[in-house]
């Protein structure tokens, strides 16, 4: 089935979903709300949040789960035994991904694929991802408490190191190059041996090779990390789209001396020309209306010590938008200007790009499914982009995408103050269960 079939097929089940057969505004508006029959244990989900955040728990209550680490891998071996316990059969793909498989009473038909991320950044919070794949996880656990086979198979994924440049989705729609195996990522390790570690097999990286039909739909439950949901109290977000990224490396070349014999209008500082780069960023990504983004993140003099002018600075930029051509071009600007700051004071700027990801629509059948899902359970909802980068934004790429949101209290997110309330929580995974079901319905 198409993708255009498939929508169309959708749209008219939309109405089905635990209501009758009529849409959740037509049953309300004639006085018959009627809440689905099958829910979650919230009480669980919210007490495997707590146990998984134990794996790579910082002193400041929240958590450094970094992939390819050694906490990484533990969190996953707790993760799997859950997925045994919720009947899954586990395996761990050539790229390092957990996927956790029920079959269905419909052999021919293909998969419902939903699921998220555990690796987190360094001290991040307890429930970027988490809330995803917990939930997840206990959506194939209710359904097998309730003796309940759904007509598709389904799978529970846990996709590897989403921080750091969501390398699982990427390798399991065939978008990782083999020379970005040898990238290095936070752990220290190559990307090559972070996925050995995790038990996948990167020379075989070409084995993976889904397409358009091999899968029915992915959803993917996560924390909003924005404010929206949380500032106008609303229950469940239905996600438009997700931003596509950029990333470069910066370099600034100057030239080290001694701090006290050197003239200032002699200098060729670094971290000067570095300063200058941090607020022409700021002013190029402001200067035309829009939701983009930019941000340098990080910055290191060298060699670092209080007596000697910064002979080179390592620095990075990121830009976000739903418009590719948008990144590319304000990027651009950016490296014109910074070309114009190193002129000022003898200083060079050399760019590389690391990461690049396409902006990514979600499925309109399936945001409706998500929309109904949460007005069968009494919840209110708002349609609005994701502002972060998604393992969804890959998936998007294959099969029809949908997102579902729930909110993070004062949009708050890698940050150990990070917080999703757990009645929010516990409304993610209801509307994750009934969404399923209904992609399954039809």
């Amino acid at each position: 089935m198409n993708r255009r079939d498939f929508s169309l097929r959708l749209a008219g089940a939309v109405g089905a979903l635990s209501l009758g057969g009529l849409p959740p505004a037509a049953a309300h508006a004639r006085g018959r709300p009627q809440r689905p029959s099958v829910m979650v244990d919230g009480d669980r989900i919210n007490r495997h949040l707590m146990e998984l955040a134990e794996f790579g728990r910082n002193p400041y209550g929240g958590v450094s789960r970094v992939a390819y680490t050694e906490f990484d891998r533990q969190g996953r071996e707790y993760v799997m035994g859950l997925m045994r316990e919720a009947g899954l059969e586990v395996s761990i793909d050539v790229a390092g991904n957990i996927i956790g498989k029920r079959a269905g009473s419909s052999p021919a038909l293909s998969p419902i694929l939903f699921g998220s991320h555990i690796d987190s950044v360094p001290d991040g919070g307890n429930y970027d991802g988490d809330v995803g794949v917990l939930s997840s996880i206990e959506v194939a656990r209710t359904l097998r408490a309730r003796g309940h086979v759904t007509r598709h198979p389904i799978e529970v994924i846990v996709f590897q190191n989403e921080e750091g440049g969501t390398i699982g989705s990427r390798a399991f729609v065939g978008h990782l190059p083999d020379k970005d195996l040898d990238l290095v990522a936070r752990s220290g390790k190559t990307l090559r041996d972070g996925i050995r570690f995790l038990g996948g097999d990167p020379s075989r990286l070409s084995t993976l090779h889904w397409k358009t039909g091999d899968y029915t739909a992915y959803v993917e439950l996560h924390i909003e990390q924005g404010g929206t949901l949380d500032a106008e109290r609303l229950d469940i977000g239905v996600v438009e789209g997700i931003v596509g990224i950029g990333w470069w490396d910066v370099t600034i070349d100057g030239f080290g001396n001694h701090a006290g014999t050197t003239p200032m209008d002699k200098r060729r500082d670094a971290l000067l020309a570095a300063a200058k780069y941090v607020q022409m960023v700021n002013r190029v990504v402001t200067a035309e209306p829009g939701r983009q983004v930019g941000t340098v993140g990080k910055i290191q003099a060298f060699p670092g010590a209080p007596n000697v002018i910064p002979g080179q600075v390592q620095t990075t930029l990121e830009i976000r938008d739903l418009d590719k051509s948008k990144i590319v071009r304000l990027a651009q600007q950016v490296m014109d200007e910074a070309r114009k700051i190193g002129a000022e004071n003898g200083t060079t700027f050399t760019f590389r790009e690391t990461y690049l990801s396409e902006p990514a629509m979600m499925n309109p059948a399936v945001q409706k499914v998500i929309e109904a899902s949460a007005t069968s359970l009494g919840l209110s909802t708002k349609y609005l982009p994701s502002g972060a980068g998604h393992d969804a934004q890959y998936m998007a790429q294959i099969m029809p995408t949908g997102m579902i949101f729930c909110p993070s209290v004062g949009g708050i997110s890698h940050s150990p103050k990070e917080f999703t309330k757990p009645q929010d929580v516990v409304n993610g995974a209801n509307v994750l269960l009934q969404t399923v079901l209904a992609l399954d319905a039809k």
